[in-house]
Parts: structure tokens; C-alpha cells; sequence
């Protein structure tokens, strides 16, 4: 019973951290209405940044995490200005372009990682990875707690500031109808542009959670969890908040199971299969709705 109990906290684990990932995508798709491909980019950045800071500076951790997070939200600013921005105000653009534009800056800052950090994998060993205490039967791994702290204090603040802040009810309104929301007095621009932001620091700490619970980082990694947010955010429903968040639960656990009581190898199979089931079952997701940013 305890092993199980064990695998249950490391599968909540690192789907806490697929949530977290899977929200800055729900973020940008319920305002933008596109698939930001190059989150997983910008999610590989802030583990580098994080990387750099602890392991080759020497700074503590938190100053690693803190960088990982505002390299990451400036790396969502450029893109925003850069690949997003020109591409709204041009009449009859193809609505594929702005997908197509992020699938550019995604090879452009996968390029530019293995120019800096090279194609190794890099270890990152922190003062709390080799940290575990007992609880009973139960072994407990120090950075797996912290871990679940950090993922799920973002995402509750992340669900209260949509919900209850001025401006979580102006992003809410451009998502449902940009024009009605900027002929009633919302900067739309300001609104997106945050909202990108907003949701590239997301991505960015999730990039640092995943180097400190492999503790590792490579330049595959972006693309791997940039995949997989999108399975989570098609299987949570399309701009559901609830949805990312149950989703990345969901694929965390089955991950881990599958790691502990059957085949390894299956283990990126197996989270794929159970998303095929529910949309079968379910084809708008867990949380589908009409409406694109949920809470």
C-alpha cells in the first residue's frame, strides 16, 4: 500500500507540473483562438535560465526559478510583438498564419538553445534533490513537495486572478468577443500582450519544476512537454482552465503507473491512449464548452 501511495505523489507530481504547462497553452488559445507551438520553446528557455543561474552562478534556487520565469515572460513578449502582433493587424490574414509564425520562433529558439547549451543532456543538482524523510512507511522526496507547492500555488492564483480581478474579467471578455470587449473600453492590445506574457512565465516555471524533478534538462524537452500540453489542453477541453488542469493530473498519474507496474516503455504511449478513450467518448474533452477561457 505505501509504494502505491508513493507512485500516487509522484504521479500528482508531475502532473502538476503537465497542468501548469497545459494552462499557459489554454491561456493564449481562449484569447488568441491559436495553438502557441513555440510554448514548448519557451518552456525549455526558463529550465536553461534556471540551469545557468543555480548550477553555473551559484545563486540559490529561488533565484534560478524567479530567472527561468522572466526569461521566459520576456521570450513571450518578443513573441507577441514580433510574430504575433504584425500578423492581427494585417486584413485577411490566413488563419493558419499565426500558427504557422509560433512553429518559426519554436525551430528559432531550439536552434538558439544548441548554440548556447549545446545538444547534451545537463545535470542540475540542487541543495534539496537528495533530501527524502519518512512519513511511516512512506518515503518522501523533499523537492517532490515543493514542487506540488509551487505548481499549485500558481495555478490557484492564476484561477482567483481570472475570476476576481479587473483585469482576469477583461481578459474573460476579450476571449468571448474581442470587438464588444473594445467597444466597451478594454486595450484589447494590452490585454493579449499580457495574457502572452502571462502565460510564457507559466511555461517558463514549469520548465524549471521539470529540471528539478529529472534533474536534468535537455534541448528535447520543449518539444516533448509542448506536445504533450497540447494532448492535455484537447483532452481537459479547449480553453478550459478546469480542463488543463484535469488533464495534466490525468496524464501524470497514468504516466507513472505505467512506469511502476508495467512497461516503461509504453509510458509515452499509454497518456496518448487514455486521450484517444475520452474524446471518443467525450469529443469536446473533460471540460468542453463554448465558451474559450473557462475558470
Amino acid at each position: 500500500m505505501h509504494l502505491f501511495i508513493e507512485q500516487l505523489i509522484n504521479g500528482i507530481t508531475l502532473g502538476s507540473i503537465y497542468s501548469l504547462t497545459a494552462l499557459g497553452l489554454t491561456l493564449i488559445f481562449g484569447v488568441l483562438d491559436i495553438l502557441n507551438m513555440a510554448h514548448g520553446a519557451v518552456f525549455m528557455f526558463g529550465a536553461f535560465t534556471a540551469v545557468l543561474i543555480v548550477s553555473k552562478l551559484g545563486l540559490p534556487l529561488w533565484v534560478g526559478f524567479l530567472g527561468g520565469c522572466i526569461v521566459s515572460g520576456l521570450l513571450g513578449y518578443a513573441l507577441e510583438m514580433f510574430a504575433l502582433r504584425p500578423l492581427r493587424r494585417r486584413k485577411n490574414t490566413s488563419p493558419l498564419a499565426p500558427l504557422i509564425s509560433t512553429i518559426g520562433v519554436s525551430i528559432i529558439l531550439e536552434n538558439i538553445a544548441r548554440a548556447l547549451f549545446g545538444s547534451d543532456t545537463i545535470s542540475f543538482r540542487t541543495s534539496i534533490s537528495d533530501i527524502n524523510f519518512k512519513l511511516g512507511e512512506i518515503d518522501i522526496n523533499l523537492i517532490n513537495l515543493v514542487i506540488l507547492a509551487v505548481s499549485f500555488t500558481i495555478t490557484i492564483l492564476l484561477y482567483f486572478w481570472l475570476k476576481n480581478s479587473k483585469s482576469g474579467r477583461a481578459l474573460r471578455a476579450v476571449s468571448e468577443n474581442p470587438d464588444t470587449a473594445a467597444f466597451l473600453g478594454v486595450n484589447t492590445s494590452k490585454v493579449i500582450t499580457f495574457t502572452v506574457v502571462s502565460a510564457s512565465c507559466a511555461g517558463g516555471a514549469a520548465g524549471v519544476l521539470v529540471a528539478m524533478a529529472f534533474n536534468s534538462v535537455n534541448n528535447e524537452i520543449g518539444l516533448a512537454m509542448g506536445l504533450k500540453g497540447l494532448a492535455i489542453i484537447i483532452l481537459g477541453g479547449m480553453g478550459s482552465v478546469n480542463g488543463a488542469v484535469a488533464g495534466g493530473i490525468l496524464l501524470g498519474l497514468a504516466e507513472t503507473f505505467v512506469v511502476a507496474y508495467g512497461d516503461s516503455g509504453y509510458k509515452e504511449i499509454i497518456g496518448f491512449i487514455i486521450i484517444m478513450a475520452v474524446l471518443l467518448i467525450k469529443p469536446q474533452g473533460i471540460f468542453g464548452t463554448t465558451q474559450k477561457v473557462k475558470v
